[in-house]
């Protein structure tokens, strides 16, 4: 029992200690020396430079105390592989400076090379398993999210011209689905074999969809993904994003060991709704990080009350931490989630004799 395989243990549902916890966009901009970084270099500059996308791969974990990092590197890398130019705008996200809209620009894209085009990622990877002592957790964004940047161009709330697609073009549809599915699935395959310890697939705007249209345009596609990376002996998380629940009963038959959860659902539903046979993970409200130490700790309590009840289970935010998030309470937050359950655990384990 090590604090170097912790978060792994909790993905396979094994016995823990105490209950791990990382934070999506845990290396980010709520860190002041972060910041500092980004006044000389962009996201994607950084990530061009192995030694650094490390070094702020390796903040969070030294300075927060988790139990897991996660690699510095943004969804949309993969897509210049491909032969999609997109900047990553401030205050805006991914711009496509020629958005999707033909077959025959589906067409044209080509397989993704890991090791020609994402070799700078790659290192990334490698340095970080020489230099951490927590488990790396690398990433990629999923077909749907990804699509709806190349197709909209642009950060989107309604996604029209992507579900226009959709519905009017659906074998253009599942064309662009196979290209970036295999795209994922070979990204993935990449970051695990240089020494990524698990993995997420991020589907941060699948939530945008209904059930029936999530199931029938997106969910073979996710299920090929997973299935294809079925011999890699790595815990698989799927996080289908925000506003997912409805989504939650869809994902039964996954080949993924944990389902994310955003905070529109309780831990209890999500089980529910998922089955007994995932671990889970999430889902305090980012935005609860706004409020004082004594309502953080209050509502992180709830969730472990509800985490603890079953093996499985790794504290989480139900989406990304925020600029503005506090580096204070967020170390005071991962102190208490690791001092509460433990206590609770080893409580419940003596009262079980």
């Amino acid at each position: 029992m090590s604090k170097k395989d912790l978060f792994l243990r909790a993905c396979r549902k094994e016995k823990v200690e105490r209950i791990p916890v990382w934070y999506m966009r845990q290396a980010g901009r709520y860190d002041p020396d972060y910041r500092k970084i980004k006044e000389k270099y962009s996201l994607l500059e950084i990530c061009q430079q192995p030694e650094l996308a490390a070094e702020v791969t390796m903040m969070p974990v030294k300075k927060l105390g988790v139990d897991a990092a996660i690699l510095y590197s943004d969804i949309m890398n993969p897509v210049a592989s491909i032969g999609v130019d997109f900047d990553i705008v401030a205050q805006v996200g991914p711009v496509i400076h020629d958005p999707i809209r033909t077959r025959a620009q589906i067409e044209q894209l080509k397989p993704v090379d890991p090791q020609g085009d994402l070799g700078h990622i790659l290192e990334t990877i490698r340095i970080l398993d020489r230099e951490l002592d927590v488990p790396l957790i690398t990433f990629a964004g999923a077909p749907f999210t990804i699509a709806s940047y190349l197709i909209e161009g642009r950060p989107s709330k309604s996604y029209i011209r992507t579900k226009t697609m959709m519905y009017e073009e659906p074998e253009m549809w599942f064309m662009l689905m196979d290209k970036l599915g295999d795209m994922v699935s070979h990204y993935l395959r990449a970051q695990i074999q240089n020494g990524g310890k698990a993995f997420q697939l991020f589907d941060s705007w699948v939530g945008s969809l209904s059930p029936r249209d999530f199931r029938t345009y997106v969910l073979p596609t996710i299920e090929r993904i997973f299935t294809s990376l079925s011999d890699l002996d790595v815990p698989k998380i799927y996080f289908p994003g925000v506003s997912s629940g409805e989504l939650l009963p869809s994902l039964r038959e996954l080949q993924v060991d944990v389902i994310g959860l955003d905070w529109r659902v309780s831990i209890e539903e999500g089980r529910r709704r998922v089955g007994e046979r995932f671990a889970v993970q999430g889902n305090l409200d980012p935005y609860v990080l706004t409020g004082p130490m004594s309502i953080i700790e209050r509502e992180a309590k709830h969730i472990l009350d509800l985490g603890m009840q079953q093996h499985g289970y790794i504290f989480n935010l139900g989406h990304g931490l925020f600029p503005e998030a506090s580096l204070d309470k967020l170390k005071q937050l991962t102190e208490f989630v690791h001092a509460y359950s433990e206590q609770a655990l080893a409580q419940d384990k003596e009262a079980k004799g």
